[in-house]
């Protein structure tokens, strides 16, 4: 019994710090930024159902991928700048973006 009760609460521990992303349209947008450039890479929930990754520079992007400045929703502005989103160029030449 003891191994399920422990299981159980693993479980349960594992899904709260999955479900805790920082909400940048909780956050002030000097917050939010500080976060992306303070850690060089965040997973930020930019509303209750989507997210996204940001960086600071391209060094935290793969080396075939580009940079692209990104504005989210946070709770002083509905249009902040906190940095970037890595893609593949290549990908989106393909698909015509």
């Amino acid at each position: 019994m003891n191994r399920i009760g422990l299981s159980l609460l693993l479980l349960c521990a594992g899904v709260s710090a999955a479900s805790a992303r920082p909400a940048s349209y909780k956050m002030s947008c000097a917050a939010t930024a500080g976060l992306v450039q303070s850690r060089g890479a965040a997973l930020l929930d930019t509303s209750p159902t989507t997210f996204d990754r940001y960086v600071r520079d391209i060094t935290f992007c793969m080396p075939d991928e580009a940079l692209r400045p990104e504005w989210v929703r946070t709770r002083d502005n509905p249009q902040c700048f906190v940095g970037y989103t890595c893609y593949e160029p290549e990908r989106d030449r393909r698909w015509g973006w």
